[in-house]
């Protein structure tokens, strides 16, 4: 027998941190157990804080609702990426500076990839959640925006466009995520990011670097198209050359 499975001696104390998980987890863990076995719907507050063995006034001290024991996370996680973007100075490019901040929400993702498959899988069932899910996101594209806002004050259109940033990084963070998560967790998500987020940097900020050419070299385009060409042929026609390897 192991020393970790010996029974205590008497008068021993136990460490119970060591043995039980902290009640915010334990509270996690008992909601999703009753999700999977009986649905969503079907759960209530007693029954969670039943198998956790623990009372309402517990549970309320950690989740204002049923809804936010299926978020757990994101208020950490808001929290880290606020002060993300606190933490920059005016010589970040800004619209790099908030990709690189939502690959924070996507690290707590893959960290837990059975919880957040889980979790994405019963959030597509339960409409409520879905509502819920989409108030987390426009939270983080909020933070992005002020952001952003500070940083393009005084351009034209500076709101505008962070405004408009904002949303296009959430939308390609999600695109990615979703793809991953569809996978069961086991796709390349590093890679679909990157592709993603290029698109929005190359669309509003500066394009990433190519393979092999300095990071201080200006990759210029030329395009050369009819005159009288309709526009949504000339912007496929600058879309098509950017993409070129």
């Amino acid at each position: 027998m192991s020393s970790s499975s010996a029974v205590p001696r008497r008068g021993e104390k136990t460490d119970a941190a060591a043995i039980k998980p902290p009640m915010r987890d334990a509270l996690v863990a008992a909601a999703f157990q009753l999700f999977l076995e009986r649905g969503y719907e079907q759960t209530t507050v007693d029954d969670i804080v039943a198998l956790a063995g623990v009372g309402r006034r517990s549970f309320f001290r950690y989740f204002p609702s049923k809804e936010d024991v299926v978020f757990p996370d994101h208020e950490g996680c808001l929290a880290d990426v606020t002060a993300f973007l606190a933490a920059g100075d005016d010589a970040d490019e800004p619209v790099q500076r908030v990709c690189e901040a939502v690959r924070l929400v996507l690290r707590m993702y893959t960290e837990n990839p059975d919880f957040s498959v889980q979790r994405y899988r019963l959030t597509k069932q339960v409409p409520g959640l879905r509502a819920y899910e989409l108030s987390v996101v426009w939270r983080y594209e909020r933070a992005f925006a002020e952001y952003l806002r500070r940083r393009l004050a005084g351009r034209p259109d500076g709101h505008l466009q962070a405004d408009v940033v904002s949303a296009a990084v959430a939308a390609a963070h999600n695109n990615a995520l979703r793809s991953w998560l569809r996978s069961d967790g086991k796709g390349d998500v590093g890679t679909e990011m990157d592709h993603a987020l290029g698109y929005v940097q190359t669309a509003f900020g500066t394009p990433p670097a190519r393979p092999g050419q300095p990071a201080d070299t200006e990759d210029v385009v030329v395009l050369v198209s009819r005159r009288g060409a309709p526009l949504w042929r000339v912007v496929q026609e600058i879309e098509a050359t950017l993409t070129q390897d």
